[in-house]
């Protein structure tokens, strides 16, 4: 069984002979990540970089799978057969953490990289929409008030929206976008018109979930999968539809697809930025800290990234909102300090 190599592994890889050996992998000479295909872009041009700067280092590999799926391939364990780094749209949460731990990916880095919003876009030839978080959760919440959605057109939800039908093209329900699509758009909208909702979220959130937030399957949501650019094709086919996908995909397809006001919020830089756009969330990479010795180059991988992320820098062109100047700090402090997260802080 070769404990002792299995035990330095948990720990630190390279106390092995066969570093970053993981269910017969053998040895890996180059970084990969999975997850968030919001993130996907960011990661990927700091991949690029990391090429450029050392023409001899091998390309890092980077998957865009989701944020849940990809948490499930970075918990499976420590070694060559399993990822570095998970981009993620969202925060791990605990019980993800309790799987990496049941594997041995016991010490992980979380890393903010930045800001992104969920951004409702649509096709320049369309009815040009103005929707609320109210108007968003009874189109979409599959049980509106613990009943069966029955709307149709956007004229069933708010008789000042236009009467063409409710058709969503958006993630699927392992994006890290689909769940903060559940946590700040649909619970904010649901907690706004249903009364007590906000109460039963705190007292039983398998009833919230059933009655704010679980989207319906009628076919007013379509899931569009983890590739965010088909979903910008699909407006250009169907004007009369709303797509839902990061930020930098909007910024990136200006001239292909508007923004649509949420609350009164165009979503911009600016109201991403000062948290005024409904759909603002922070974004993440997690980092196996026994991976930093074994996998070559990944030490210089996330400080490439920490000089890349700011105001000027080449990832806000691509469509990141630079994190505020005090969280970019700790960033860099984690990086610096290969600080792994507590767990008693993840959300359940």
């Amino acid at each position: 069984m070769r404990l002792p190599c299995l035990l330095a592994a948990t720990f630190a890889l390279a106390a092995c002979h066969d570093q970053a050996n993981g269910g017969g992998a053998g040895v890996r000479d180059q970084i990969t990540a999975v997850g968030s295909s919001t993130v996907y872009p960011f990661t990927t041009i700091i991949a690029e970089r990391f090429v450029a700067a050392d023409p001899q280092a091998k390309a890092p590999v980077i998957e865009s799978t989701g944020t849940g799926a990809g948490m499930k391939l970075f918990c499976a364990g420590i070694g060559a057969g399993h990822p570095d780094i998970v981009n993620a749209s969202r925060r791990m949460k605990a019980g993800e953490y309790r799987e990496c731990a049941a594997h041995g990916v016991n010490a992980i880095l979380e890393i903010p990289i930045g800001i992104d919003g969920i951004a409702f876009a649509e096709s320049k030839r369309s009815p040009r929409m103005q929707l609320s978080t109210a108007d968003i959760y009874r189109a979409l919440a599959a049980r509106p008030g613990g009943r069966p959605n029955t709307t149709r057109t956007w004229r069933d939800v708010n008789p000042t929206l236009p009467a063409v039908p409710i058709q969503v093209y958006g993630p699927p329900a392992t994006s890290g976008t689909r769940d903060a699509l559940a946590e700040l758009i649909l619970t904010r909208g649901c907690n706004a018109v249903e009364p007590g909702a906000a109460e039963l979220g705190r007292r039983d959130a398998e009833q919230h979930h059933l009655m704010c937030t679980r989207v319906r399957e009628d076919g007013a949501y379509i899931d569009a999968g983890e590739n965010d650019n088909l979903i910008v094709q699909k407006l250009q086919s169907n004007p009369n539809a709303i797509g839902i996908f990061g930020y930098s995909y909007l910024e990136e397809n200006r001239h292909i697809v508007d923004g649509v006001a949420i609350d009164g919020v165009m979503p911009s830089y600016q109201a991403i930025a000062a948290e005024r756009y409904p759909g603002s969330r922070p974004l993440y990479i997690y980092v196996k800290k026994a991976h930093l010795d074994a996998i070559p180059g990944l030490r210089r991988f996330l400080i490439l990234y920490a000089r890349n992320w700011g105001q000027d820098g080449p990832l806000v062109r691509r469509g990141l909102i630079a994190s505020p100047p005090a969280v970019q700090s700790r960033s860099r402090a984690i990086i610096a300090g290969e600080t792994a997260l507590n767990p008693a802080t993840l959300p359940s």
